[in-house]
């Protein structure tokens, strides 16, 4: 199975894209999470979180980086049943400066060959190629803007208590609809051990409701819950992507935690157009409003977890 798209920027900046696995959370649309196990410079091993068929999927990848001829090999080696196999690569062929030639080409077999196994891995398969593609091509023609559309940041707040009482509180979000500003819901469902589904129902501060879901995955062990924005019914949508991480880090000198919440999202440049207009502050503007929002959600949800954990603390102590 190959699939092909041509797309008006240099070689250099599709593969840069694709070499960088861990930003395809908000660079390629199927892709959750990524996780980097090994790296020696030309070869990695990546675990990866992946949506098929509205699905979460998970598998180990081994992928071998070819930066000279703007190619990445890959091949799963830890599956989930039935694929027994699976790999592929990518391939960018320059056309001219600032044109080239994507190509994905993925192949797999599936134990025992049962018609309705195959026509779902295909049918995944298809579907999130389609969907890299598209996306790699759009990011990949504003790569001279790029870094302007692209927002990454984190905050913190120290917590007097161990990890547990926070993580778990981070990961009974729903007990707590105010954890998220300006929230009438928030539904946790498990889809699979250590893997949720968060869908929050918010009223906007103009009255419009508003509905999202994220996929969330928990590391227990880690202190870590890291998540991705999936489904936003925001209109205009300032985001075009957003994932982010919870992470509990113990205190080397203490009893005490620092909690971090991390944020990645791209902008969506019709959203911002819609919103901001064509003017040369528009994408600073929407940077800024961007940042507060996610920043105002992450501290009201800091806070409760502080409040939480220090209050079951003392609790205890009583």
């Amino acid at each position: 199975m190959a699939q092909h798209t041509e797309v008006d920027a240099p070689a250099g900046v599709l593969y840069g894209l694709i070499a960088d696995a861990l930003r395809w959370p908000v660079f390629l649309p199927p892709t959750v999470h990524v996780e980097q196990l090994e790296f020696d410079g030309e070869s990695e091993r990546l675990r990866m979180w992946v949506t098929a068929n509205d699905e979460i999927r998970s598998w180990t990848t081994r992928r071998v980086l070819d930066p000279v001829a703007h190619r990445v090999d890959f091949r799963q080696e830890v599956l989930p049943r039935p694929v027994t196999s699976m790999g592929g690569s990518w391939s960018v062929e320059p056309r001219g400066p600032e044109r080239s030639l994507v190509t994905l080409r993925n192949d797999f077999s599936v134990d025992g060959n049962a018609r309705a196994d195959v026509d779902w891995v295909r049918r995944a398969t298809t579907a999130n190629s389609r969907a890299a593609l598209a996306n790699l091509r759009g990011l990949a023609e504003r790569w001279r803007r790029l870094d302007d559309l692209v927002l990454s940041f984190e905050d913190t707040t120290r917590v007097d208590a161990p990890v547990e009482p926070v993580y778990d509180f981070l990961h009974r979000f729903g007990d707590r609809p105010d954890a998220v500003p300006g929230a009438t819901g928030i539904d946790i469902a498990e889809q699979a051990p250590g893997v949720q589904l968060m869908t929050v129902r918010l009223n906007g501060a103009d009255g419009t409701a508003r509905t999202t879901e994220s996929v969330r995955i928990g590391f227990p062990h880690a202190g870590r819950i890291v998540y991705k924005d999936v489904r936003d019914s925001e209109q205009p949508a300032l985001l075009a992507a957003h994932a982010g991480e919870w992470s509990v880090e113990p205190e080397p000198w203490g009893t005490g935690v620092t909690v971090v919440a991390r944020h990645h999202a791209v902008l969506d440049e019709d959203g911002v157009r819609e919103r901001y207009g064509d003017g040369a502050d528009a994408v600073r503007l929407a940077r800024e409003a961007l940042r507060a929002r996610l920043a105002r959600e992450s501290a009201a949800a800091l806070r409760l977890a502080k409040e939480h954990a220090e209050g079951a603390l003392a609790a205890h102590g009583a």
